[in-house]
């Protein structure tokens, strides 16, 4: 069949406006498909973590926002004395919004020299050793930087917050890639915020051994009759019970994907059956010189097969190529998803083009391979 492949080209070379926008069509579905999964694929490895399972987060009981939660500091060191527990790190967030938004810039104030050991950071420009000693100094991530241009020795601010950047970095899990790190005591007493003493969360890191479910009963039992009540979850559970409201919106978008398949399908099906109906006598001379049926079945669908190609090639390049260069994550309440490219979600994409191809040309191809060929010259 590749011997064919020059009186394939020909053939849509001679329709070209056609075919350029066929081709057109189909990489905007494919686009659009690529942008869904890359959402989709996000949210799947944020509550796929296992390591979140072997940590847990002890928010205020009854808050749901981070702005809301108000934890007394001192109570990382009695939650160090609970069985099973590593260590217990005091973290204030700040956020520029705590609703679901595209462009959410998250602060995530700790102690300099617990950051590393809860953190798997790596410095790409800049020095761990200016971060610990300055007391405003902050890391950004590379996600963010990305997206506000930020580099080292830039002074950004967000709000009544402002930081020297002394380092940018990158990490394993991209949405961690999507946040700002500072010290604790530089967040805390920030004009405006008040939270002198208080923090919004703390991160427990378990032992190998300790049972998640036994620990955090065990640390709400602790403070169930202090001053401030906790709720301790799994970092899982954490993040999944945040974002709840947008798993449904991400699950809904798989109902966009579906539909951008069945454009392209209706798109290059409609294409391939006018090609079809301009070329009866064309084939039926190519059966006269002695090609069967199935040699002109085959063309068919072949055409209809490097059109879809073409537009899903153009689409999910360009969707990749996007994804890639504006570090896109969608954020609420502190908690981020990485709109994440992959090799997977190329892979998807074509074979997604290349199935839509040939279902597209199947019946086509079919009605083309049995019309008689005297009414075809006809």
């Amino acid at each position: 069949m590749f011997r064919f492949l020059p009186y394939i080209l020909k053939t849509l070379y001679r329709h070209r406006t056609r075919t350029l926008l066929t081709v057109s069509g189909t990489a905007v579905a494919l686009f659009v498909f690529s942008f869904v999964g890359a959402v989709q694929e996000g949210l799947a490895r944020l509550l796929s973590d296992r390591q979140a399972e072997r940590t847990l987060i002890a928010f205020q009981a009854n808050r749901f926002c981070p702005s809301t939660s108000k934890i007394p500091e001192d109570y990382a060191g009695r939650v160090l004395k609970v069985d099973g527990v590593k260590d217990a790190v005091p973290i204030k967030v700040f956020m520029n919004n705590c609703r679901a938004s595209l462009d959410v810039v998250v602060f995530n104030g700790l102690p300099a020299e617990k950051l590393r050991s809860v953190r798997d950071l790596t410095l790409v420009s800049g020095d761990w050793a200016r971060f610990e000693k300055q007391r405003d100094a902050a890391v950004v991530g590379q996600a963010v930087a990305n997206r506000r241009r930020i580099k080292v020795g830039d002074k950004f601010s967000i709000g009544m917050l402002t930081v020297s950047v002394v380092g940018i970095f990158t990490s394993p899990d991209q949405s961690t890639e999507g946040m700002i790190f500072t010290h604790l005591d530089f967040l805390q007493r920030t004009k405006g915020l008040n939270s002198v003493g208080t923090v919004t969360q703390l991160e427990v890191v378990l032992q190998p051994q300790a049972d998640p479910q036994r620990a955090s009963a065990a640390i709400d039992d602790l403070f169930r009759a202090g001053p401030i009540a906790t709720n301790t979850r799994t970092k899982g559970v954490f993040q999944a019970s945040a974002v709840a409201d947008l798993v449904e919106l991400v699950g809904f978008t798989q109902y966009l994907g579906l539909a951008c398949v069945g454009l392209v399908l209706g798109l290059v099906a409609t294409t391939t059956v006018m090609g079809v109906q301009d070329r009866l006598k064309e084939h039926a001379v190519l059966q006269t010189l002695g090609f069967s049926g199935w040699h002109i079945f085959a063309f068919v669908v072949a055409e209809s097969l490097l059109v879809s190609l073409c537009g899903g090639l153009a689409g999910v390049g360009l969707a990749l190529l996007i994804l890639q260069n504006s570090s896109l994550s969608l954020g609420t309440e502190g908690i981020l998803i990485a709109f994440l490219p992959s090799f997977s979600l190329a892979a998807t994409g074509l074979a997604v083009s290349a199935l839509v191809g040939v279902v597209a040309g199947l019946i086509p191809a079919w009605q083309a391979s049995r019309a008689e060929i005297v009414p075809a010259l006809r």
